[in-house]
């Protein structure tokens, strides 16, 4: 008993210790990346910084804002076409699947979930990008949110469906009947 309990209590420390030690790296490399970013921002300063749309090295100008605002507006596009898909196959998942067809859709939805990033962002520029190249609108190169978004939208679909049927399935037999006896219809329900 009294070597089980000195385990437990070496493997806590070595755990906490190993917490402390990677926090204080991350912390390191916050501070190296400060340390060596902060002429940049001394020169420029960091208004000029987050809120210059310009952005040109060569001419010292450093501007953030049309980085920003590109990463939100292709992360808003992502969640307009990813959630919806997302949310209908949770659904069909958890509520109108058989099971034979739940097992092989959960198996394809882990699938893609362990899929790397930069896959996806591979198949978006030898696939979506030639695609979209195609559609006839003046200065169309194929690269720019509408690609940006499908693929993210692409990438979320897998971890959101999977965390959603999770939670349609955790609600519990008795409240599913309530509702029904309620008078709601299974789709209210």
């Amino acid at each position: 008993m009294q070597f089980r309990y000195l385990c437990d209590r070496g493997a806590r420390y070595l755990l906490f210790l190993s917490a402390l030690i990677s926090l204080f790296v991350v912390f390191l490399i916050g501070l190296f990346t400060l340390r060596e970013a902060w002429p940049a921002f001394r020169q420029v300063g960091w208004l000029d910084l987050l809120i210059g749309s310009e952005w040109r090295p060569g001419r010292h100008q450093f501007g953030l804002l049309a980085m920003i605002a590109g990463s939100v507006w292709a992360t808003v596009g992502a969640m307009t076409l990813g959630v919806p898909l997302a949310l209908a196959s949770a659904i069909f998942l958890a509520e109108v699947a058989p099971p034979w067809t739940r097992g092989i859709v959960r198996s394809a939805v882990q699938l893609l979930a362990g899929i790397p990033s930069v896959v996806y962002g591979l198949f978006g520029m030898v696939v979506l990008v030639p695609l979209i190249r195609q559609i006839p609108v003046a200065g169309n190169t194929g690269f720019g949110l509408l690609a940006a978004s499908m693929v993210l939208a692409v990438m979320i679909l897998p971890t959101i469906t999977s965390i959603a049927a999770d939670a349609i399935r955790a609600v519990p037999r008795e409240y599913r009947e309530g509702s029904l006896a309620l008078g709601c219809t299974h789709w209210q329900t």
